[in-house]
């Protein structure tokens, strides 16, 4: 007779190997297809991001659709945005997607896209309550098809795409291609004192698709 107390024991260390290897094998599925963490380095997405904090990121959500305007990314910045060669993953807001046209700023200093400006209550404000202008260089563009107009809510300490298109006066360089980025990230899970949703702001659902040309 088989002793019952005896085989469970031993089943079990001879499974547990296999069980390890299965947890590291999803694991590393879902890193690298799925969802990852990234934590924030910078204040260039300050008050939305502050440094320290960790965020989630949906690598998969653009595998069926481009970024959103509103959505924050994570995407692998060109070699001339990078002032230290091994930061290569940048943080930054969408602001206009491809056909776009993103202009600063109206009468109001805003910032207009396909003609309808935007509310940008996300930009940084001061403990005193002095809020960022949206740009503090004016700016006239038509997106490329296939890149995104990204900027920092920090806007004053932020290397986006204002900055990159004052510096060059060049499209494509201060634009990302849609294939650089990483994936969409939707929520601050550390602190926990910080854990919020990284949703998009409701002015961006007034901005009309571009005008046919």
């Amino acid at each position: 007779m088989i002793d019952e107390q005896t085989k469970k024991p031993n089943t079990f260390w001879r499974e547990l190997p296999v069980l390890l290897g299965v947890a590291i094998i999803v694991a590393v599925v879902v890193r690298a297809f799925v969802l990852q963490t990234f934590y924030i380095p910078s204040e260039s997405m300050e008050n939305t991001l502050l440094i320290h904090d960790r965020v989630l990121v949906n690598k998969l959500v653009y595998d069926f659709r481009s970024p959103h305007r509103g959505e924050v990314i994570v995407f692998k910045a060109p070699d001339s945005w990078r002032n230290d060669p091994s930061e290569e993953d940048f943080i930054k807001r969408v602001i206009a997607v491809g056909g776009d046209h993103v202009v600063c700023c109206d009468d109001k200093q805003r910032i207009t896209v396909n003609g309808t400006p935007l509310d940008e209550t996300y930009i940084y404000a001061n403990p005193d309550g002095l809020q960022d202008l949206p740009s503090e260089e004016q700016f006239d563009v038509t997106v490329p098809k296939g890149r995104l107009w990204v900027m920092g809510d920090h806007r004053s300490r932020s290397g986006d795409s204002r900055y990159n298109f004052i510096r060059t006066k060049d499209t494509n360089q201060a634009t990302i291609a849609e294939d650089n980025v990483i994936g969409r990230a939707f929520v601050v899970f550390w602190p926990f004192s910080r854990a919020k949703w990284l949703g998009v702001p409701d002015t961006f659902e007034k901005v009309p698709d571009p005008a046919t040309r």
